[in-house]
């Protein structure tokens, strides 16, 4: 089992940047897939990044974050990192880091086990 703990958001202007980063318990953290999910008021949960469970392993992006966020993990640290930049008002949202204990998780919420509790991130016009 492992437990997941957001940091890093809060309120950035249009065109800034912010880099979220989840910290994950057990001693098992390299054998697990990660992803990055978000959920705006009133909308459902949808997939932002994923990475695969080995160091600078494959990553997955939705094509609206493409170019602009990157995510990475370091298996030593048991941390997973999501660099946002050139943010725009619509990626306000809450922020959710996602494991499983596969190689990859996919881009559906369903695919993973472990959920963090959120992080803020809004961004103003």
């Amino acid at each position: 089992q492992v437990q997941l703990v957001e940091s890093g958001g809060g309120l950035v202007q249009a065109g800034g940047s912010l880099r979220l980063s989840c910290a994950a318990s057990g001693r098992t953290f390299s054998r697990y897939a990660m992803g990055w999910f978000r959920q705006a008021p009133g909308k459902e949960r949808e997939f932002v990044a994923a990475i695969s469970w080995f160091a600078g392993g494959n990553t997955y992006y939705a094509d609206s974050v493409k170019g602009r966020f990157t995510i990475s993990r370091d298996n030593a640290k048991n941390t997973i990192n999501l660099q946002m930049n050139s943010l725009k008002p619509e990626d306000t949202a809450v922020y959710y880091c996602a494991a499983v204990p596969k190689v990859i998780g996919g881009r559906e919420p369903n695919g993973y086990d472990y959920w963090g509790q959120g992080t803020q991130v809004t961004v103003s016009s």
